[in-house]
């Protein structure tokens, strides 16, 4: 018998798991034989175990990064997977709770500009700059740091620095989160051109949104301050959840279960669903995990949502018996000053959804300002396995045949608006 993961419990209400059970080893060999290989955008699977070979060097670079510039914040430039799974990990880590030290840029506008600019007090010498991109050309990116680029250089330039020690000191603040090859990413090309700290990379065969454990992620948690031996508890436990989801067995294969639940609520008919997450750790979860739905299982029907907030203006909806859903409950335990409402809050929400639909709820490990680093891990691991096993087991409960590459791992209609991006005049510089 495989031991479970003691940070994350799961249990289920109102799904018959015994008519998937004989499947169980077909669900898993459709995922194990394509884990880890060459273009099967798998390669999350292992990466964790793979990151834990990695941590001194990334330390050391955050730590090189604050001493040879002295800004002690770090903003990150980078959209989609690049943004939300490090927002998410920072949260649910308890990092970076007054928004100062760690600070985002993903838009194009005038307005979003001038207000990341007052974050930083309108001193743009004031943080070092993470430049996230796989290919190093993604426009929304491309367009903040050409431009933030050249703000530090002016800012220099205004301290009588030469033209040329203006970009060198420029240079100082900026790494680069990319592709390895720089025959692949343009950005990789300037980083080592402009001497750049440091090789940080994206790891081929990874999607965004499968890379909260990639180098963007882990590099930004050190540079805020995560211990290094609570990042190695937390990428274990990661690693260790990739080994039960590889497991025949169904009783320990939480994330298996998960898949099976979505599924077969999809397969009754019940189109509309519900994940929530209590509590403010999460906030930025919900942004990541409905980034892995709508990219992922491409549906955008689920709702993904912090409770309490969400249950005053949803709940009137959802406990309708003229609507039918499934819903999913993710639960800190709270051993704190407010753990008797806490829990009996929790019980009112158990109760009405099990009375109304199919539905499963996670206790999450916590310490003081967020998860235990082990929840952490398997909480969001597990998360990736489970998007992946629904589309396995809607496959082949149908008996519909299924892709070399699934489609879970696969995004390819977002380049219907990216193509219309060719040209864009950007100051200064150019995209496309």
């Amino acid at each position: 018998m495989i031991t479970k993961i003691s940070a994350l419990r799961t249990s289920f209400s109102n799904v018959d798991f015994s008519k998937y059970a004989s499947k169980a080893s077909k669900f898993v060999d459709e995922f194990s034989t394509r884990a880890n290989k060459p273009g099967k955008f798998l390669n999350w699977v292992d990466l964790p175990k793979e990151q834990l070979k990695r941590l001194d060097d990334l330390y050391s670079m955050a730590s090189s990064l604050k001493s040879q510039t002295g800004a002690t914040k770090l903003s990150v430039l980078g959209i989609g997977g690049s943004k939300h799974t490090v927002e998410h990990m920072l949260g649910i880590n308890g990092l970076n709770i007054d928004g100062n030290s760690i600070l985002f840029y993903s838009d194009v506008d005038s307005t979003s500009l001038n207000r990341f600019l007052a974050k930083l007090g309108n001193n743009v010498l004031s943080s070092n700059y993470l430049v996230a991109s796989k290919s190093g050309s993604t426009f929304e990116t491309k367009d903040g740091f050409l431009r933030l680029q050249k703000m530090v250089e002016d800012a220099y330039l205004a301290k009588g620095m030469s033209h040329d020690e203006a970009k060198k000191a420029a240079a100082k603040h900026f790494i680069a989160v990319t592709d390895k090859n720089p025959e692949k990413s343009e950005l990789r090309r300037t980083s080592q051109e402009s001497g750049w700290l440091g090789d940080l990379y994206i790891h081929d065969d990874v999607g965004g949104r499968f890379s909260a454990f990639d180098d963007h992620a882990l590099f930004t948690l050190a540079y805020a301050g995560m211990p290094k031996e609570d990042m190695a508890s937390m990428l274990r436990s990661a690693q260790e959840v990739s080994e039960l989801s590889l497991s025949n067995d169904l009783e320990a294969n939480d994330a298996l279960k998960e898949g099976i639940f979505w599924a077969d609520a999809k397969m009754k008919g019940i189109n509309a669903s519900v994940h929530q997450y209590m509590g403010s750790m999460f906030e930025n979860t919900v942004y990541w995990h409905a980034q892995m739905q709508n990219e992922s299982v491409k549906d955008t029907l689920k709702q993904i949502a912090k409770v309490p907030d969400a249950m005053h203006h949803s709940a009137e909806a959802h406990f309708n018996p003229a609507n039918k859903f499934a819903f999913a409950l993710t639960v800190p335990t709270d051993n704190g000053v407010c753990s008797s409402n806490a829990s009996a809050y929790v019980d009112a929400l158990t109760k009405s959804y099990e009375s109304t639909g199919a539905f499963f709820k996670e206790y999450v490990e916590t310490s003081e300002l967020g998860l235990k680093p082990e929840a952490a891990g398997a909480l969001t691991q597990l998360r990736a396995f489970a998007t992946v096993y629904q589309e396995i087991v809607d496959a082949v409960m149908q008996n519909k045949s299924l892709p070399e590459v699934f489609d879970s791992v696969l995004q390819p209609h977002v380049e219907f608006y990216k193509k219309n991006l060719k040209g864009g005049v950007v100051t200064p510089g150019m995209i496309g």
